[in-house]
């Protein structure tokens, strides 16, 4: 049967502690959420970190280290670490856990954007940290940079460490940037990329727009491996959708909080299950960590540094 790779968001750095109490905020907390999800039958955790005693996005190599290890005795579930983390932390404070442990994938955004998270908070009514409220509002104010010359820097740390970029793109002209890196050879084929949709300041979920983000893709870069992803409710029939058209998909408490409407997940487990269960009735299957290596061409757990 045809295969199809399941990656699961693990924690992000847009939800805060204030909105679930099933987000994963310690070390041992994202490394068992990421055990779970590789037991549902996902093959790549997508992981941010976050400080231990606060739940605020964090970048550290060393929290990253401590979730790879923890992982690694459990399973062999391929870790895609974010460079993303928060837009108010810096190009090498974003970059840093790419240099420092080399992982298999990594996120790599593809252009700049506003990124608007300040509706959130309309909808909580008391935070349990004070740094929740002004990371949410204060967005309103706020673009996520990812120049040319950030994409350039990236792309230099990403060779350097042969760690496989998972091109993030949440806008039609981010597909010319990645047309652009190409030409320059800042990135190479085969290429990955992720279609997200439903974030502020994004292209908005649809159909049409994911027809027309991969018909725009297909044109401008060729052959490429792609998953989608999407915000809140959107979740589920946009990965539906990426399924049907022959994508990959991803899910997890990172985009979405909830299983169904009102119903909050307490794991992103339960989210990759639901999602398999929809994949299987289209007579497709999840790939396994090994075939998902051989599919996007990662260099294999044994070249981690952790």
């Amino acid at each position: 049967m045809p295969k199809v790779i399941v990656t699961a968001a693990i924690t992000g750095a847009v939800n805060t502690p204030s909105m679930s109490p099933y987000l994963p905020i310690t070390p041992q907390q994202i490394a068992e959420e990421v055990v779970r999800v590789y037991n549902a039958g996902a093959a790549i955790a997508h992981v941010h970190v976050r400080n231990p005693q606060t739940g605020q996005p964090a970048t550290d190599p060393d929290l990253y280290r401590e979730v790879a290890t923890l992982v690694k005795q459990k399973c062999n579930i391929v870790l895609c670490f974010s460079t993303g983390a928060s837009p108010q932390s810096s190009t090498a404070e974003r970059a840093s856990v790419v240099a420092a442990l080399k992982p298999e994938l990594a996120s790599f955004n593809a252009g700049s954007m506003n990124f608007g998270i300040f509706p959130i908070a309309e909808g909580i009514s008391s935070f349990k940290f004070e740094w929740e409220k002004e990371h949410l509002i204060g967005s309103e104010n706020l673009i996520f940079p990812n120049s040319f010359k950030t994409l350039r820097e990236y792309s230099q740390i990403f060779a350097e460490s042969e760690t496989k970029a998972e091109l993030e793109v949440y806008d039609a002209g981010m597909i010319n940037n990645i047309a652009f890196m190409l030409r320059r050879g800042y990135v190479r084929k085969p290429i990955h990329m992720q279609f997200v949709f439903g974030v502020l300041g994004g292209m908005q979920p649809s159909a049409n727009n994911l027809v027309f983000q991969y018909n725009s893709a297909r044109e401008a870069l060729g052959d490429f491996t792609w998953s989608v992803c999407a915000a809140g409710r959107f979740q589920y029939p946009m990965c539906a959708m990426a399924l049907a058209m022959g994508g990959n998909i991803r899910v997890g408490l990172e985009d979405n909080l909830y299983l169904t409407k009102g119903v909050l997940a307490k794991s992103s487990a339960e989210q990759v299950e639901k999602m398999i269960r929809i994949a299987k009735e289209l007579s497709l299957e999840p790939a396994t960590p090994d075939e998902t290596r051989q599919i996007l061409g990662l260099k294999g757990l044994d070249k981690v540094k952790w």
